[in-house]
């Protein structure tokens, strides 16, 4: 259930019916809005009569209850407003969300040594980018592919970030390694083969950085959207989801399908912010450009695009990757389609 407070509701009144509603068992979460406040509740509401809530104070305007599953995640849990992430980095805030300019995320699949990773930090900040994206630790479908160098590699993207500036995100596989991920990290991955690791996803729900949420390859949007419920339910609110392409029957010709039809889907079913991996989605360079051009159209929130300065040599995911030169001319491209739809901002020159 959620309960509308009425536009210019005292502060101590909207604690008053927190606390009043918390006597009765539940738990309220307080939304502050564009122009209202909104206070979700969460337990045992089923039996709750809508009126009996009205009558707490005559600053609530409606109670509304919220039949959709994923509670925290629907849209109609903040009464239809978008939510914003706003995410630290040395370089300042960023923030994703609706009504943002769109943010690129850019970087190597893999993490692979010192030099490699500064340099395409350094080159994909030039053209635009506000976060590195690198794997320290990769889940790979064959035991014997390249896993990542693991600890040693997140000492080196902590090296990047210091040089660069850029926000760094990166992945978590294992509950365990967590806390030294959180250390470096600006936000945190879950990736595709993790999505539904409940035990994981708590974990990462119960700590303070933000979550990059990627869509399993056989998941539909309500799992995702539940997976998702997981690190909200945990007490994180700060979760992006990022669509990177699901299993379809054709692999032929593209390693995934990218499926850009779920932007609107979600912008209707939840107010978290949306990216779009078009690397992934594809597997291969040359359509990335396109389907990068038609997430911005659609109305994605942020790109995420895998870089590296020289893939043929790439230790994962080279086929995918852009070389440095091509991600700078993609993103004047980009840059066209961005500012038709008012969510371009113009790249800041490295001092």
């Amino acid at each position: 259930m959620i309960v509308v407070m009425k536009i210019g509701s005292p502060e101590a009144e909207i604690n008053r019916v927190s606390e009043e509603l918390t006597s009765w068992g539940l738990t309220p979460e307080k939304i502050v809005g564009k122009h209202k406040v909104v206070i979700g509740l969460v337990g045992e509401t089923a039996d709750l009569d809508p009126l009996q809530i009205q009558e707490v104070s005559p600053w609530i305007e409606q109670v509304l209850r919220v039949e959709l599953p994923y509670k925290r995640a629907s849209r109609q849990f903040r009464h239809g407003e978008a939510s914003e992430v706003v995410v630290d980095t040395p370089d300042g805030p960023v923030v994703f969300g609706e009504h943002h300019p769109l943010v690129v995320v850019a970087g190597p699949c893999s993490v692979e040594n010192e030099e490699m990773i500064v340099e395409t930090a350094q080159r994909v900040k030039a053209s635009g980018a506000k976060f590195l994206r690198g794997g320290a630790y990769k889940p790979r479908t064959s035991p014997y592919a390249f896993q990542g160098h693991g600890e040693s590699a997140l000492e080196l993207l902590a090296k990047a970030r210091e040089v660069s500036g850029m926000g760094i995100i990166t992945e978590v596989m294992d509950a365990a390694d967590l806390d030294k991920i959180v250390e470096v990290a600006d936000m945190i991955q879950v990736g595709a083969r993790n999505m539904q690791n409940f035990s994981l996803l708590k974990k990462v729900g119960a700590q303070p950085k933000p979550v990059l949420l990627k869509r399993g390859m056989a998941a539909t949007i309500e799992d995702w959207l539940m997976a998702a419920e997981y690190v909200l339910a945990a007490g994180n609110p700060n979760v992006i989801l990022c669509e990177r392409g699901i299993r379809t029957f054709d692999r032929q010709f593209t390693r995934n399908t990218l499926d850009l039809s779920v932007v609107p889907v979600l912008r209707k079913l939840t107010h978290l912010p949306i990216m779009i991996d078009p690397s992934h989605g594809t597997g291969w360079s040359e359509f990335v450009p396109s389907m990068a051009m038609a997430a911005i159209a659609a109305g994605s929130d942020s790109l995420m695009i895998e870089v590296h300065p020289n893939p043929k040599k790439a230790l994962s995911d080279g086929p995918q990757s852009l070389t440095p030169e091509a991600f700078d001319h993609l993103m004047q491209e980009l840059s066209v389609i961005g500012k038709a739809v008012g969510r371009w901002q113009p790249a800041v020159a490295l001092a």
